[in-house]
C-alpha cells in the first residue's frame, strides 16, 4: 500500500497537503486543473522533489528518505527521455545495467519486454527512426523491466492521438493487472480516467484528496471536479 502520511509540499507560494493511501494493485487517475500540483505530486512519491513535512511510505516502510534509484518506483514522464544515439533495444536495456554488453539472459530480457509492447523486431532502431507511439512504447518497456510495484505515469501518451493513446492504457492496464503493479496516472483528459481507472485522486484548492472510485466520483462530482470538468 502506498500511503502519503500528513504530507506538505511548498515552493514559494505553491503549497500542498496529502494525507491518503492507496491500495496495493490499483490503477489511479490523477486529475485536476493545471497547476494544482498533479506532477509534483508524482515527483514527491518518486523522490525526485523532497517534501517538507510528513512521510511517503510504501508497504509499512518509510521511503522519504531514499533517492529514487532506491525506491520501488517507476515512472514515465510527458517525454520518452530516451537516448537518441541508442537503439531502442539500448535504451530498454538501460533498467537492466548500463553496460554495453549484456549477458545472453540480458538480452532475452530486453527482447521479451519489447515483444510485450508490440516492438518485436524492432530493437536495432533508434529512436528517429520510430513514431511517437512507439517511442512511447520502449519508454514503457525500459519502465516494465525495472520490475518496480508502483508505477508512476505523468502524461505519458498526451501528444499521441486518441486511437494510440487509448491502445497504450489499455496496454497498461492490462499490464497491471498481469503483474498486480499500483498505477497512478496523471492526465488531463477525464475520458482516459474513465479509461482504465479503478479510483480518481483529486488535486485541487491545495489538497490532494484520497481517491475515490471512478464510477462513484464521476456520478456526483464534489464541486471542485464539477469547475474542472466544467459541468
Amino acid at each position: 500500500m502506498l500511503a502519503l502520511e500528513r504530507l506538505v509540499v511548498t515552493q514559494d507560494t505553491f503549497r500542498l497537503e496529502a494525507d491518503l493511501t492507496v491500495p496495493v494493485g490499483r490503477i489511479v487517475g490523477v486529475i485536476g486543473p493545471s497547476g494544482a500540483g498533479k506532477s509534483t505530486l508524482l515527483n514527491v512519491i518518486a523522490g525526485f522533489f523532497p517534501p517538507s513535512a510528513g512521510r511517503v511510505l510504501w508497504d509499512g516502510r518509510d521511503i522519504t528518505g531514499l533517492p529514487p534509484a532506491r525506491r520501488p518506483v517507476a515512472m514515465l514522464f510527458q517525454e520518452a527521455n530516451l537516448f537518441p544515439h541508442l537503439t531502442a533495444a539500448q535504451n530498454v536495456a538501460l533498467a537492466l545495467t548500463p553496460r554495453a554488453r549484456l549477458s545472453r539472459a540480458e538480452a532475452a530480457e530486453v527482447e521479451r519486454a519489447l515483444d510485450r509492447v508490440g516492438l518485436s523486431g524492432l530493437g536495432e532502431r533508434r529512436p528517429a527512426q520510430l513514431s511517437g507511439g512507439q517511442q512511447g512504447r520502449v519508454a514503457l518497456a525500459r519502465a516494465l523491466l525495472q520490475s518496480k510495484p508502483l508505477l508512476l505515469l505523468d502524461e505519458p501518451f498526451s501528444a499521441l492521438g486518441p486511437a494510440l493513446r487509448g491502445g497504450m492504457l489499455d496496454l497498461v492496464r492490462e499490464i497491471a493487472e498481469e503483474t498486480g503493479a499500483t498505477v497512478l496516472l496523471v492526465s488531463h483528459a477525464p475520458a482516459d480516467a474513465r479509461r482504465i481507472a479503478d479510483d480518481i485522486l483529486l488535486v485541487a484548492e491545495g489538497r490532494a484528496a484520497a481517491p475515490v472510485p471512478t464510477a462513484e466520483i464521476l456520478a456526483a462530482p464534489p464541486p471542485a471536479l464539477r469547475a474542472y470538468l466544467g459541468d
